[in-house]
């Protein structure tokens, strides 16, 4: 009898471990990136919030510190995307998957399968499951309602079965996972791992201030809402002062926000003010939301940089999934996977001996 744990992600990724560290912006840094990579798992490198020298640098020092393979995230709006996608290109023979929300169109995909570089789209509806496959993307990562930053309605344990039952490709579950139970639960409902950002950004390789790590370990459950004051998009944070004084703003308020958070990111990215604004356009054309939540959503990295970066929690805000509020201690990568593996492997043993009973 094969090993349970190791499914077709792990082939096809080439991990040991069917778990993804997912792609966090200014948290999927390269130490996060070698540690979730050393220690079995998939890592993917955040670029998404990079500027193509910035990720030119990042893989090389991910590739400096592991010889596993890794992903790269990134989004086809972004300023100077074009440029990434030959960085990635460049580094095919280490880089084995992209990810990607808002993502490429037909022809990039192309490329990268051309490269052999897989294709893992994260997507929160079954529409968008089945969008992403009919473009030619290799597997999906289904996020319920549970997971963290941007987020849908839909819970996991509903959302994961229906992609299950609408496409054909490996199926990865993310939203509400931390445990070697989640894991044996979305092996259950058939998919082929799970992806965790919170968990992993409660780690030690994690970047992310210790300050502010203890934060969010403060967080309870009950003290982690979902908002659309941000962007007008639902997003899921942690409760702080500011996100308090944010729900209570009004429309005014947001505009503010969105052009000082516009500022704040051509002063990060080096990018123009023109370059902003096409990729404001952007989303807007594929999402068709108004230019303002755009802006916002094209910005929004610069307020969760303030936390995760700068460990300012006062002027910044703390992306995280429902799970954050359950989470005590700040593992390394190695003792998580080698746990989650462990519990897994005991709840399976436990099911087995039920059927025997």
């Amino acid at each position: 009898m094969g090993d349970p744990l190791h499914t077709v992600l792990c082939e096809r990724l080439g991990c040991t471990a069917p778990i993804i560290q997912t792609a966090m912006g200014w948290v999927a840094e390269p130490s996060l990136v070698i540690g979730s990579s050393n220690a079995g798992a998939f890592g993917f490198l955040g670029a998404a919030v990079m500027t193509p020298e910035e990720t030119r640098e990042k893989i090389l020092a991910v590739r400096r510190g592991t010889d596993k393979p890794f992903g790269v995230n990134f989004h086809s709006f972004q300023p100077g995307a074009d440029r990434i996608v030959e960085l990635i290109l460049e580094n095919r023979e280490q880089v084995r998957a992209v990810s990607f929300g808002r993502g490429p169109n037909a022809k990039m995909i192309g490329r990268f399968k051309d490269a052999g570089i897989l294709c893992i789209p994260t997507v929160g509806a079954v529409k968008h499951a089945q969008k992403m496959v009919e473009l030619g993307v290799d597997m999906v990562n289904v996020q319920g309602g549970e997971g963290g930053g941007h987020t849908g309605s839909v819970p996991t344990t509903v959302l994961l079965p229906q992609v299950l039952d609408a496409v054909k490709v490996p199926v990865i579950a993310s939203g509400g996972f931390a445990d070697g139970r989640g894991l044996v639960a979305a092996l259950a409902f058939g998919a082929v791992g799970i992806a965790m950002g919170t968990r992993f950004l409660l780690t030690k390789e994690s970047p992310v201030p210790d300050s502010t790590k203890a934060a969010y370990l403060k967080a309870t459950t009950d003290g982690i809402l979902v908002t659309t004051k941000l962007d007008g998009i639902p997003q899921r944070m942690v409760r702080t002062r500011l996100m308090d004084r944010i729900e209570k703003s009004g429309t005014l308020g947001m505009w503010l926000r969105a052009i000082e958070a516009s500022a704040a990111m051509k002063k990060l990215s080096g990018a123009s003010w023109l370059d902003l604004i096409k990729s404001a356009k952007g989303m807007t054309g594929h999402g068709q939301v108004p230019l303002k939540q755009a802006m916002m959503a094209a910005t929004m990295p610069t307020l969760i940089q303030k936390a995760v970066v700068d460990g300012d929690i006062e002027h910044g805000v703390m992306a995280t999934g429902v799970v954050g509020g359950r989470i005590t201690e700040i593992p390394s990568c190695a003792e998580l996977v080698e746990r989650i593996c462990a519990e897994a492997r005991d709840r399976l043993a436990a099911l087995a001996a039920l059927g025997q009973d």
